[in-house]
């Protein structure tokens, strides 16, 4: 880990609060969404997100964020709202300087990336959504209001204390299946990310989210993965995700862990249908003549082979219909192929129809 590089920058949110995101690695761009206890300048360290960054940057361009309120990223004493976390991540995308992203969103950065990719198709090319959920605890079970302002108590009371025993108590929770140096890791992080008040403020303010309504308008190509025995998001929102996503590619992991962690055969599966899924590299899947096609064209050549028809395309990257019959005209004289067949055949010996 000793090799690992990453330089760290901060931008404005639209609100002016100042987010810091980091880049580290080479390859397609890659944008995890920001999610509850990160800090830029350690979590890359410690034994549950650090194989996580490391794999990940091997592989791809990838800039990660903390949002407003954790780590090095702006404290922020208004609630959290689904529109806060979509404002930071889209200030990141916008500050990676990429024409399109992939984005990666574990847990809560789910909520956020889904909306963003909905109001934003144009600037994503891929989603990737791990345990990750639309709508929160009190959204999912109106019922839990009392468990969640126990929980917010607790954090408030318990978060600084040098004493770890309130901390474990959500350890247990999110990695009942952690080694003990990454549940020591976690509780470390917990009290690294943020304060007291403001994971208390984060604790109630998730529980109220809801992107759901987002869903049916993603139209890039998505992964979702879920663990089956998540105790923190239950299975049933990832394959409510899955279900609700448009051509949605749907994998259970093997795990009881909120995302896998290092060490557990779930990790390494979470890992291989990443970089199946994703380009490794702007260039990655275009050789030969597919590199004088136009980053659209290029799009429209990973659909194409992956069985879509023009007008499936067009709703997937919400274009008019015409204008994807133009483009795909434009491929075949490119690629000098006859009929549509001929093109899907040699865009999938190069590489496309991955996603």
């Amino acid at each position: 880990m000793s090799r690992f590089v990453q330089e760290i920058h901060f931008t404005p949110a639209v609100s002016g609060a100042s987010i810091a995101y980091a880049i580290s690695g080479r390859g397609y761009p890659l944008v995890r969404a920001g999610h509850w206890m990160t800090h830029l300048e350690w979590d890359w360290q410690m034994p549950v997100w650090g194989p996580w960054i490391h794999a990940l940057s091997e592989r791809f361009h990838l800039f990660r964020y903390d949002n407003r309120g954790c780590g090095l990223s702006a404290a922020e004493p208004a609630p959290v709202t689904l529109d806060r976390l979509v404002d930071d991540l889209a200030a990141v995308v916008d500050a990676s300087g990429q024409e399109r992203v992939a984005l990666l969103a574990p847990s809560q950065g789910g909520a956020a990336a889904i909306t963003y990719a909905a109001r934003h198709p144009e600037r994503v090319s891929h989603l990737v959504l791990c345990d990750a959920f639309a709508r929160g605890a009190l959204v999912r079970q109106p019922g839990q209001r009392a468990l969640i302002d126990a929980l917010a108590r607790l954090v408030e009371e318990g978060w600084g204390q040098d004493n770890a025993a309130f901390r474990q108590l959500f350890t247990t929770q999110f990695f009942p299946g952690a080694t003990p140096g990454q549940a020591r890791a976690f509780n470390d992080m917990q009290r690294l990310s943020c304060t007291p008040a403001q994971a208390a403020g984060i604790v109630r303010g998730l529980a109220e989210i809801d992107a759901s309504p987002h869903l049916g308008a993603v139209r890039c190509p998505t992964l979702v993965m879920h663990c089956r025995g998540d105790a923190r998001v239950p299975f049933e929102e990832g394959r409510l995700l899955a279900a609700h996503i448009a051509g949605a590619r749907f994998e259970i992991l093997d795990s009881a862990n909120h995302v896998p962690l290092q060490g557990e055969p779930a990790y390494g599966r979470m890992m291989e249908l990443i970089a199946q899924f994703l380009p490794a590299s702007a260039g990655s899947t275009v050789a030969g003549p597919f590199k004088g096609l136009s980053s659209r064209e290029q799009e429209i050549v990973e659909l194409l082979a992956q069985g879509l028809d023009n007008a499936q395309i067009a709703a997937r990257l919400g274009l008019a219909e015409k204008t994807v019959r133009n483009n795909v005209s434009a491929v075949f004289v490119k690629l000098e192929v006859e009929s549509r067949a001929q093109a899907i055949v040699r865009a999938r010996e190069a590489g496309f129809g991955k996603g």
